[in-house]
């Protein structure tokens, strides 16, 4: 981004029964806060009150409300430096019958021999819409599923856009159509893969809205037992960041998010980071998924502690991350 260039984009969010004007503002890379306090709950507050409003209908993919969704994501990018990785922002999915799209934009790295190497940081922006009523209410807002992990990518891509500080290219793709059968991250991982990308890692988020409980660790991997990822994870992050959750295997959870394309079209570690543990949310594709039971401080926490992980891979001399299997 061009120092003190201030991009301010004005969204209407729907919050605490007002409209509120969200102002996003651009900033020096040099004064940027430490990625252990770089963002905090009332800015993921104010980001989540608008992705999983009442007004984006539940962002089911191809409709309206999605639309809106992808607008605000579209800008986001640009307002903090990220480049469209194709001709747009927008990769329009070629599985899926009504229009939809991936969003994907791009931090190419700062090293000459490193930036050739890829590391694809994602999340689903879309929930299932409108479902039978509920006490009056009608619509899945998906706050946890998956305005958690979009909120949690954009404000590492914003993190990433604004400092540069990557020497593997960061490619950051928020997808459409996951609850129709992962179509989004299928339609990508295909076309990176005809276009030999060179794909070290995938890092997915999802259902990251609310904290683990009983727990020595803050977040678990699907696929854990599949690479050393939560041991190079636990090293940047100096502590026991990354868990085992038996529930994740027992369920076969790699195979249910937008990791697993990835794992399938280019056999690399791609796993999924995630903080629902099916005990501590009963709201699953229901119209209770609110943003009134989120965590935002949490939330926060996730992406300050995830930033110095996703440096240190970016940045280390080699390819640490390694199939075990």
């Amino acid at each position: 981004m061009r120092v003190l260039l201030y991009v301010v984009v004005s969204l209407f969010v729907m919050g605490c029964g007002s409209t509120k004007i969200v102002q996003t503002t651009d900033v020096n890379p040099q004064t940027t806060k430490s990625s252990e306090t770089f963002t905090d709950a009332e800015r993921i507050g104010e980001m989540m009150n608008y992705l999983a409003s009442d007004d984006l209908k539940g962002r089911e993919a191809g409709g309206e409300g999605i639309e809106i969704a992808a607008r605000y994501i579209e800008n986001y990018f640009k307002s903090y430096g990220l480049k469209p990785y194709f001709e747009t922002y927008r990769d329009t999915l070629s599985n899926f019958k009504k229009p939809a799209y991936n969003i994907v934009g791009v931090v190419e790295g700062n090293d000459p021999d490193l930036k050739d190497e890829f590391i694809l940081i994602g999340a689903h922006y879309d929930h299932i819409g409108t479902i039978k009523p509920e006490n009056g209410d009608y619509i899945a807002n998906g706050a946890n599923d998956n305005a958690s992990g979009t909120t949690s990518v954009l404000e590492m891509a914003r993190y990433f856009g604004t400092n540069k500080t990557n020497k593997r290219t960061l490619i950051f793709a928020l997808f459409s159509a996951e609850e129709k059968g992962l179509l989004g991250s299928k339609h990508l991982a295909q076309k990176l893969k005809e276009q030999d990308l060179n794909l070290y890692t995938m890092l997915n988020f999802e259902m990251t809205g609310v904290p683990l409980q009983g727990k020595d660790y803050f977040v678990y991997i699907t696929g854990y037992d599949m690479s050393n990822l939560a041991e190079v994870s636990n090293k940047y992050a100096k502590e026991n960041l990354v868990g085992f959750l038996p529930t994740a295997k027992e369920f076969n959870l790699y195979q249910r998010s937008d990791n697993y394309p990835f794992h399938e079209e280019f056999g690399v570690p791609s796993h999924t980071f995630c903080t629902f543990d099916f005990t501590n949310f009963n709201h699953y594709h229901k119209v209770g998924d609110e943003n009134s039971l989120m965590d935002f401080g949490h939330m926060a926490t996730l992406v300050n502690k995830a930033i110095p992980v996703i440096k240190g891979i970016a940045n280390a001399p080699s390819q640490e991350i390694r199939l075990t299997k």
